[in-house]
């Protein structure tokens, strides 16, 4: 179980939310987020990226635990995250419990909470590992127009905690769209030098929550991801990631985001998804 600790907390982009392994075995685990200013949103809320990361680190453990090291490589073949409340300000912990376990995937799902014991969100994911078996060439990102005008609301964007350690930086957002760029680094990656899947999914949730308020625009609103779903379809061995990200459907102040994240420099899609973002007015 040593290398799965070592590739929960010493992972770069691990090690920059600060998680702890507690336990770990084939049928659960139990992982450890203490509060860092670093990995907040305005008034100290925990970003959602953060508790969706939790949510896959938590399902990887427990895959990696349960179909053993002849499987090279994992990944997140499928996810859905629902966000139950915010986190102000506290640790958090991330139960994850086996579902079932097949030859090559594993049903888990996860309850982040505060230690007070509050729910703040509800994880279900398919991992799936790889034995000797590279990741298939995945297709083509949509894109967008190439416009690159980032509104009044994208420079304040990059200057977030969560999203300045992250070092994204938004492009453009307008009529509905966004386009979000986010670099390697450290604090992005995964110990194999890749991106983590868990930056990869702040990226996606990220940018569908600017398409939405690129729908809207600023204004006396108030806002949160209520869920997201993505799969994991690339290898995530990039130099760049770039979010692409479109409202797809409005209903009053519930939107739909359909978000490709994709290699920056062959576009190819590494993960797909859509985040249900809510703006309302206060």
């Amino acid at each position: 179980m040593q290398a799965i600790q070592d590739w929960v907390e010493q992972s770069p982009y691990g090690a920059g939310l600060g998680v702890q392994l507690r336990e770990v075995t084939g049928e659960a685990a139990v992982i450890a987020m203490p509060f860092r200013e670093a990995n907040s949103n305005p008034g100290d809320a925990l970003h959602g990226g953060c508790a969706a990361s939790l949510g896959l680190i938590g399902g990887q453990a427990v895959a990696r635990a349960a179909l053993g090291d002849q499987f090279t490589t994992f990944h997140t073949a499928s996810c859905q995250v629902s966000y139950l409340a915010a986190a102000i300000g506290e640790d958090v912990s991330a139960t994850t419990t086996l579902l079932r376990r097949g030859k090559e995937m594993c049903f888990t799902e996860t309850t982040v909470a505060t230690v007070g014991g509050k729910p703040i969100s509800h994880i279900a994911t398919l991992v799936r590992g790889r034995s000797g078996t590279q990741a298939p060439t995945t297709t083509a990102a949509v894109g967008d127009d190439g416009a690159s005008d980032p509104g009044q609301m994208g420079p304040f964007i990059g200057t977030l905690p969560f999203m300045a350690a992250r070092k994204i930086d938004v492009h453009h957002m307008g009529d509905g769209r966004a386009r979000l760029v986010m670099p390697l680094g450290d604090a992005n990656a995964d110990r194999s030098g890749g991106f983590h899947e868990g930056s990869a999914l702040a990226l996606l949730d990220t940018t569908g929550a600017m398409a939405s308020w690129a729908e809207t625009g600023p204004g006396p609103y108030k806002a949160s991801t209520a869920a997201m779903q993505a799969q994991v379809v690339g290898d995530l061995r990039a130099e760049e990631l770039v979010g692409y990200g479109r409202v797809a459907q409005r209903d009053g102040d519930l939107f739909w985001a359909d978000v490709e994240v994709a290699d920056a420099e062959t576009q190819h899609v590494q993960v797909r998804g859509t985040v249900v973002y809510r703006i309302v007015t206060t």
